[in-house]
């Protein structure tokens, strides 16, 4: 009985703190998937085009990064390099951040860790819910970040949304060069590509752990019967 009331607590307080976490807005669900390189490498140069002019992740080189989602030093040198000279250098921006702070009221985040922070849910939510609003000096606001001093870098892609208090307060107003569809893939590829840079070792950790579970069986199948046999007489 204590530990299912300790477990019903323990699932209070989580399902309160993602609620806090979103400020009671609903959050769209998204599955991440880092063994899909494909989507790793989709999200990578979507990042580098429209996030790494602003936001750094300075704790990602791009060296690593190549090596993790099946890119060459040279691919990403040809693709990805727009910023760095060298393929070992971490990826941050040329924008001072007394500049930033000036032109947008604030220094743009280090975006290395802020999956880990925000969760995934509330980015895939965030990056498709800008709508316009002529009160900002950005034009624009959004449903989960209200206020927020960053701009709708994407809105060429997605269009622009109004909000009319629908199920996000979103109506789409204008299209983009994507459909409604093609850009939540593009969100979902970056959100998984954020993910990955917020611990990436965490792909060797899931590779490896088919292989520590396999030595786990095996070990149990020799160990179990050496325990039998020293304990046989005790018993």
């Amino acid at each position: 009985m204590k530990k299912l009331i300790f477990t019903l607590l323990m699932s209070l307080f989580v399902a309160g703190q993602a609620v806090a976490a979103s400020g009671g807005i609903h959050l769209d669900k998204v599955e991440v998937d880092l063994s899909d390189q494909a989507s790793l490498q989709r999200g990578a140069k979507t990042f580098v085009n429209y996030c790494l002019s602003c936001h750094e992740a300075a704790y990602m080189r791009y060296n690593r990064m190549a090596k993790d989602i099946g890119l060459t030093d040279k691919q990403v040198m040809d693709s990805l390099m727009f910023a760095s000279d060298k393929v070992g250098d971490t990826m941050t921006v040329a924008m001072r951040a007394e500049d930033a702070k000036r032109w947008f009221g604030v220094t743009p985040p280090d975006l290395s860790v802020i999956a880990r922070a925000k969760g995934t849910d509330w980015l895939y939510t965030y990056l498709r819910t800008f709508y316009l609003d002529s009160a900002k000096a950005m034009g624009t606001n959004n449903s989960v970040f209200k206020d927020v001093g960053m701009p709708h870098v994407l809105w060429q892609q997605q269009g622009y949304l109004t909000n009319d208090h629908s199920e996000h307060g979103l109506t789409k107003t204008s299209e983009g060069e994507l459909s409604t569809h093609e850009y939540n893939v593009m969100i979902k590829d970056l959100v998984n590509f954020l993910a990955y840079i917020g611990e990436p070792s965490k792909i060797q950790r899931l590779a490896l752990a088919k292989w520590v579970l396999l030595y786990l069986v095996l070990f149990f199948l020799v160990a179990y019967p050496m325990k039998k046999a020293f304990w046989r007489d005790i018993h």
